[in-house]
């Protein structure tokens, strides 16, 4: 995986020495991504020291776009890239969308028409003008390590299939966030 400096790191050490959440976005162009990285976001870095989880995006652009996409949702964790997709390959995560699975992610706001319009408008005014990788590329969610321990695998089987948020925090030990934009009402 590359940084957003630029520079590479073997993809084991992002979870060698440590558990870690690893999630595969599509593009950094995509809509439902976009949304979902910014409710990933909302994980406080305290939840994660505390259960000492490491939170990792993985796109599949250039390393140019990490720091702009990070600006864009929020997210201040760690993120990498993998532009030639070796991992998301490697892996066996899916290209192309099933259609026939009705799935529906908590974490994406827009609908179909509105998200891909605002995605289509962010690549045409991007400095690079560029779509940022493959948009037939699927992503997914791990919990990996410390060394080669496997605690979860989801690949997505199209862009809405996202494991929700708590559901990977509870998995790994991490203390669960409220994504609601609602104030909870607590009676006394």
């Amino acid at each position: 995986v590359v940084d957003a400096s630029g520079r590479s790191i073997p993809f084991k050490a992002l979870y060698g020495e440590q558990k870690a959440i690893v999630v595969f976005v599509r593009n950094f162009l995509c809509y439902t991504c976009k949304e979902y990285v910014e409710d990933l976001a909302k994980v406080p870095k305290a939840f994660l020291q505390e259960a000492n989880v490491r939170l990792i995006v993985i796109g599949q652009s250039s390393y140019h776009h990490i720091k702009p996409f990070c600006s864009l949702t929020g997210y201040t964790h760690e993120m990498y890239v993998d532009p030639q997709r070796e991992i998301y390959k490697a892996l066996g995560m899916k290209r192309g969308e099933s259609n026939n699975i009705s799935v529906r992610s908590l974490h994406v706001k827009s609908n179909m028409l509105l998200g891909s319009i605002k995605s289509v408008w962010r690549a045409m005014t991007s400095p690079a003008f560029d779509f940022q990788g493959d948009p037939a590329q699927q992503g997914g969610a791990l919990i990996l390590g410390p060394g080669n321990e496997v605690h979860f695998l989801h690949f997505d089987k199209n862009r809405l299939d996202h494991v929700p948020i708590n559901t990977v925090l509870q998995l790994a030990g991490v203390k669960t966030v409220n994504f609601t934009n609602q104030h909870q009402i607590i009676d006394l």
